[in-house]
């Protein structure tokens, strides 16, 4: 017979395609695939929908109450302090759906190849461009209403090289 220690201690949550997160920790952890990519997001106000749009998550943050969560075609910041908490589902297709909520308003975000968002939007001239999502790399490279940037540091940056050195110049 094993000898076992009592469990005093909860185990960890286990999530398997589908739960409600409520510790900070663990919803960044399921949301940081999303970091540097294109998200589509619909705004609920109770059952309102009361904007959607698409935009590149430039970063996820916790423990910083001085920053706001913000959703803009050129960025979206998530602080998951703004949150009570993040349920996630997976869809038919294998694309995982996040909800952000706090109260009774909440964030819908889905990654934006998808293509249009799976939640039921009436069409609302105000919010809607009336163009579709870009379906592909090609398509989102040409589409103005979208702006995608890399940063892209030298080798030489990472070894601490500045401005004024022998590039050329071999090792002793």
């Amino acid at each position: 017979m094993l000898d076992s220690a009592p469990m005093s201690e909860a185990r960890a949550k286990l999530f398997i395609n589908t739960g409600v997160a409520t510790a900070k920790g663990d919803m960044y952890n399921i949301l940081r695939p999303l970091l540097k990519q294109t998200v589509s997001y619909t705004y609920f106000r109770g059952t309102r929908v009361e904007s959607h749009g698409t935009g590149w998550v430039e970063r996820i943050v916790v423990d910083h109450p001085e920053m706001a969560s913000y959703f803009t075609p050129l960025a979206i910041c998530l602080n998951l302090d703004s949150f009570d908490y993040l349920a996630f589902d997976t869809t038919s297709e294998q694309l995982l759906v996040y909800t952000l909520t706090i109260g009774s308003e909440r964030v819908v975000l889905e990654f934006a190849a998808a293509g249009q968002p799976r939640v039921t939007v009436d069409p609302d001239p105000e919010l809607s461009t009336g163009r579709p999502l870009p379906r592909n790399a090609e398509e989102l490279a040409r589409d103005l209403r979208f702006i995608q940037m890399e940063l892209l540091m030298s080798a030489d940056a990472d070894a601490g090289d500045t401005e004024g050195g022998d590039e050329d110049e071999e090792p002793s």
